[in-house]
This record gives structure tokens, C-alpha cells and sequence, in this order.
């Protein structure tokens, strides 16, 4: 049977060992970044609470695992759900004319991916807020301490774009899960919610996608799904951007 890599905006569901909490950035200080922060902790403190009822743990079982609604072409018949994680990076883009006017060229996307594959199965909700709150913290943060700020997720690859502009997935990085690479090419696109969440500078969630793999994929993956989109999106024109900028991003792997 063949494996397939989806990816989506969650995190993970057990909380062992309480999360760390760095120093939050400045973005914070504007009342959606409060919100979004305080919704994450005080879910987190109410599932905290609600687990010491649990008989046992729950289950992270990827089967029970639900691809959110879109248009999206479905996954293909046969291939099952092989991981989940928070991408965490930058949507990368140019305004190299040197006309302000021209709209801004999308030139690839690098982000750092955590596993998320049993928070996602197992709580959703908390990895939804997780995904509004960690936009608000420095993104460095979360590539130096290995671990998805603020929680305890552990890196488990990476996105960006090979030379040739085709998306490549390495899900080898890390010592504990080989999971295999993935240079993959777009099969579908849908619009993200009108109610998705906006990016730290109010942009909107860039779209829904689907990718397939390409020849030189390991590890049995197949397809791969960004969904749950939040912010990312480039302004309308290059009027006063530099030659090349970043703009935040999330999107969750499965």
C-alpha cells in the first residue's frame, strides 16, 4: 500500500511535559495577537485539566485522522496518512522590475516542519489555536530551540524549492523519523476560508493545496496536502516593498 504525506495547521495532541514560553514578539502587543495567544494557553490549561479524568491516554491513531473540507481533488484510492505537521516559514517573493505597479512574483516558500501527527488526530481544536498563536512568536526562536514555539513539537523536516522551482519535502532530518523525500509538483488549488486567519501583517491565508509526487520520491510518499492556511499572501502591488521580501506563513502537514 501506498503512503501519502498531508499536510496541515495542527499540534500535537498529549502534552507530557509543559511547553516552554519564551519572550513573545512585538506583533502580540495588537489585540488579534493577544486573543490568539490567550485562546491557545487557556485551551491548553482547560485540556490539561480534562486529561486527568481520562482512564488512559488518548490514542494517536492517523487512520481516525479527517482531511478538513475543500475542493480539493481527494487523496488518490489506496494511499494511507503518513504523518501530520506545522510548516512554520515564509511565503517568498520579488519586486525585481523596479515597477512599483507590477504585482509582486512568488519565488518559492522555506519552512520548518514539526510533528504534529497525534495532536491533529486527537485534538484538533488545540492545534488549530496552536496554529493562530504561534504566528505571534519569533520565528527563530522555534528554528534554534528544534521545538515549535511555544510548544514542545519536535522538527521533523523541511520545505523549500529546488533550482528547477519544483517544492521538495525532506522528511529525513531527523534521527527519529526517515520518512523519506518528496519533489512533488501542484495538482489541485482551492481558496482558503474567508474566515481563515490573517498573517501578522493582515494579509490573507494563501490558498489550499494539493502536490503529487515526482520522480526521485523515497519512503513510499505520494501526495501531500497544505491546508489550514494562515496569512502568507502578498500585497497587491510592489508600492514601496523592497526588491525581495518575506511574508509569515503556516500550513499544516499531513
Amino acid at each position: 500500500m501506498h503512503a501519502s504525506l498531508l499536510l496541515v495547521s495542527a499540534l500535537s495532541a498529549s502534552v507530557c511535559a509543559a511547553p516552554t514560553f519564551p519572550t513573545i514578539s512585538a506583533d502580540t502587543a495588537v489585540p488579534d495577537g493577544i486573543n490568539a495567544v490567550a485562546d491557545y494557553f487557556n485551551l491548553l490549561a482547560t485540556k490539561v485539566q480534562e486529561s486527568r479524568l481520562l482512564d488512559k491516554a488518548p490514542a494517536c491513531d492517523l487512520s481516525q485522522a479527517v482531511l478538513p473540507s475543500s475542493s480539493l481533488p481527494p487523496p488518490s484510492p489506496g494511499v494511507r496518512l503518513k504523518h501530520i505537521a506545522i510548516g512554520r516559514g515564509t511565503q517568498n517573493y520579488t519586486c525585481s522590475t523596479g515597477n512599483p505597479s507590477d504585482a509582486p512574483k512568488a519565488i518559492g516558500a522555506l519552512a520548518t516542519l514539526f510533528n504534529a501527527s497525534c495532536l491533529a488526530t486527537t485534538d484538533l481544536d488545540l492545534a488549530s489555536a496552536l496554529a493562530r498563536a504561534a504566528l505571534r512568536f519569533d520565528l527563530t526562536q522555534s528554528q534554534t530551540a528544534q521545538k515549535l514555539v511555544p510548544s514542545d513539537l519536535a522538527v521533523s523536516g523541511r520545505h523549500f524549492f529546488l533550482g528547477d522551482g519544483t517544492p521538495f519535502f525532506d522528511l529525513d532530518v531527523s534521527p527519529t523519523w526517515q520518512l523519506g523525500e518528496l519533489p512533488c509538483a501542484k495538482n489541485g488549488s482551492a481558496p482558503a476560508p474567508a474566515d481563515a486567519p490573517k498573517g501578522l501583517n493582515g494579509e490573507p491565508a494563501v490558498p489550499w493545496l494539493k502536490l503529487t509526487a515526482k520522480q526521485g520520491a523515497t519512503g513510499g510518499l505520494q501526495e501531500v496536502y497544505r491546508v489550514k492556511t494562515v496569512g502568507g499572501s502578498a500585497p497587491a502591488t510592489c508600492e514601496g516593498m523592497a526588491a525581495s521580501f518575506e511574508v509569515q506563513y503556516w500550513f499544516y502537514a499531513k
